[in-house]
This record gives structure tokens, C-alpha cells and sequence, in this order.
């Protein structure tokens, strides 16, 4: 594709573009169909990805073929092999806008006292990595990137919960648990007697409710908007997501809270990296929401399970990035494709929480009225 073809109608960042909804999306459509058949082809809408999916430097991202095919086939209902200008307007309010435009919450997982230097003092795990430098780049972030919503996580802990070593004898042990009360240490993993059985990693006293090691760090930046969101405050089930409990029993404020906000796209970090951290955003990517994981923000416990956490990430359309990269993608000037190929295999989902966020705010937010 020539640069000729490409300058005008690929500018998806430019803000003339967007400023009139229907007009730039007709716009959009008579741009990329080249042939002038009133219908965009699979090479038409191939066209449009390449403007669409690319950094603030000009790069265009590489997709897969075979993506491109599904992406396709989820904006071509009828089958036809092309998107008409009626399948066009769901293509563009449902998928172009939040590509464009996406509504980024922010999301800091568990930087508090007891990570950092008390009780369960990361650096003191087999990654031997310092919870504390986390702090100075999300400061940064929060300094400089203009997130439509910011929230703290805290583990919160009763005196009595379940994860506690020293609390191992308030409950039986299972008789198929590798390990009893007498032998267990730190960090192993035993088996209560439930009912349910349930399995259970060991974990030092640590984010006891309204204790020094539960409050988040002192140098950690608070902004004036930020929402606290508490977990783990059920004694019998532990909770590593922010999200849900580790038995998916129940939810915590934040599934509301995002809903509200219409969030599209969820920026995690904190600590640890291959715990809560890797829980929350295997969650969020699970409950639909386009999912970056902020690299250098994130210290961890063990360094084979980091590496398993980026897998599992990448594997379910996440993408890992370092600080430096955010702001661009909360403008929405750098577009990565696997957030792209995201959002559409959730628009094939009618229920999926992001495909009924998207419907809702495109319905009662006018795109002059979105935050810039």
C-alpha cells in the first residue's frame, strides 16, 4: 500500500476526525473502499487494520493473517464475505472508537507496608526483587498520564485468616494434604478439610485489618479521585484478584466500579507480580477488559512464576509493556493489535461485560463529551 493511499483516511488520532461520529465514519467507510463497490472486502478491511493498528512513530503493526480473518468474520454477519455500511456502523462504534478512544482505568495492586519492608518483605522471597522500587515510576505515571480512573488495591486481612501459618491449626487438614500442622512451613502448600477440600499456600501474618503493614506505602502517590478497593476480608478463603476471591465465591467493589466508569482497558502493577498482581489481570482478562500489564512496575516472588504470569498473559491477548509506553496507548496514538483482536473476540460475545460496556457508553456518551 502506498503512503498516498494511507495519509489521509489512517489518521485515526487526528482529532478532526473524530469530532463528528457519523460524518467521520462515513468518511472512514467511502476512504477504504477502494473499489467503490459500497462494501469493504477482507483486503479492504486489511487496509483499515494496517491504518488502524500502528505506535505514535508511524510503525504499523504486523497481523496475522489468520486474524484478520476473525476479526473480519466478526463484523460480516451476514456471511457474505463483506462488510456492508450497516455492518460498518457496529464495526466502528463498537470496535474503532474504543480502539481510538478507549476509557483506561488504572489499577495498583497491593503496594503496601508488609511487601515492602514488614512482615512478608518480597525481597526476602526466592526472586530476592525490592517491592519498593515500584513506587517512583507509577508515581510517574500518575503524574503524567491522564487515566480516566485511578484505584489502589489492599489486601485486607482479618487476624483469623485462612493464609496464615501461624493460624494452621484453627482448621483440619485434609488427609490427602502433603503436608499437616506440624511439618508445614512458609510458602508450602497444605490441604484443609473444608468441605470443600481446598488448597491453601502459607503465607506469613501479614495486611492485618487497620494494622502499619495494611496501609499503602508512604511515598506511593494517592491522587484525589482514587478508589481503594479492599480484598481477602473473608477469614476462610484467601484473595489474590482484585476481583474475585481465589474460590470465585464472591466479588469484591471493583467489578461494579469499572462498569460504571465504562472501562475498556485496565493497566496493572504492583506486587507481587506473580501472585495478586498475575491474578488480577488474568481476571480482568477473563471478565473481558482489554489488559496491559505495566512491566517495571511490578516486583515478584518467584522468578519462574513471573515468567509463567507473561505466558499466560500473552497467551490470552494481554500485552506486557514498560512505563514509558502508556501514555501514548491511554491516547490512544499506539494501537496494538492483540487489544484490537481482543475486543472483537468480545464483541462475538453479546453478554460479555466489555460488549455491554461498549453498547452502553456509545449509547449515552456522545463522542464530544468523551474525555480527550
Amino acid at each position: 500500500m502506498t503512503t498516498s493511499n494511507e495519509s489521509a483516511p489512517s489518521d485515526f488520532s487526528n482529532e478532526d476526525f473524530m469530532t463528528n461520529p457519523s460524518l467521520a465514519m462515513d468518511a472512514c467507510f467511502t476512504a477504504f473502499d477502494k473499489d467503490g463497490d459500497d462494501r469493504l472486502s477482507l483486503a479492504e478491511f486489511t487496509l483499515i487494520c494496517r491504518a488502524l493498528f500502528r505506535n505514535d512513530k508511524g510503525h504499523i503493526y504486523v497481523v496475522p493473517s489468520e486474524r484478520l480473518d476473525e476479526m473480519f468474520a466478526v463484523f460480516d454477519k451476514n456471511e457474505d464475505g463483506y462488510i456492508d455500511r450497516e455492518e460498518f456502523q457496529f464495526c466502528w462504534n463498537q470496535w474503532i472508537k474504543t480502539i481510538v478512544r478507549p476509557i483506561s482505568a488504572f489499577l495498583i495492586v497491593d503496594v503496601q507496608n508488609d511487601f515492602i519492608s514488614g512482615s512478608l518483605n518480597i525481597s526476602n522471597c526466592s526472586a530476592q526483587q525490592n517491592g519498593l522500587e515500584v513506587i517512583d515510576p507509577i508515581n510517574k505515571l500518575l503524574d503524567t498520564v491522564d487515566f480516566d480512573s485511578v484505584f489502589y488495591s489492599l489486601d485486607w486481612h482479618p487476624s483469623d485468616h485462612v493464609s496464615f501459618i501461624d493460624n494452621i491449626k484453627q482448621r483440619p487438614i485434609h488427609p490427602t494434604s502433603p503436608l499437616n500442622a506440624d511439618n508445614a512451613q512458609v510458602y508450602d502448600t497444605v490441604i484443609f478439610a473444608g468441605p470443600p477440600p481446598m488448597k491453601q499456600r502459607l503465607w506469613p501474618r501479614h495486611c492485618v485489618q487497620d494494622s502499619w503493614g495494611s496501609e499503602l506505602h508512604k511515598d506511593l502517590k494517592i491522587v484525589d479521585q482514587g478508589i481503594k478497593v479492599y480484598k481477602g476480608t473473608n477469614p476462610e478463603v484467601d484473595s489474590y484478584s482484585v476481583f474475585w476471591d481465589n474460590k470465585k465465591l464472591s466479588d469484591t467493589t471493583l467489578c461494579g466500579q469499572l462498569r460504571m466508569k465504562g472501562a475498556t482497558d485496565i493497566y496493572v502493577c504492583g506486587l507481587a507480580y506473580d501472585v495478586c498482581v498475575g491474578a488480577t489481570a488474568i481476571d480482568a482478562l477473563s471478565a473481558g477488559y482489554r489488559t496491559i500489564l505495566i512491566d517495571d512496575c511490578c516486583r515478584g516472588v518467584d522468578v519462574n512464576d513471573i515468567e509463567s504470569t507473561k505466558q499466560t498473559m500473552i497467551s490470552n491477548n494481554g500485552v506486557i509493556i514498560n512505563s514509558r509506553e502508556v501514555k501514548a496507548m491511554v491516547e490512544g496514538r499506539d494501537r496494538r493489535p492483540e487489544l484490537g483482536y481482543k475486543l472483537a473476540m468480545e464483541l462475538k460475545n453479546a453478554d460479555s461485560d466489555l460488549s455491554k460496556n461498549n453498547a452502553c457508553r456509545r449509547q449515552s456518551q456522545p463522542q464530544q463529551d468523551r474525555p480527550q
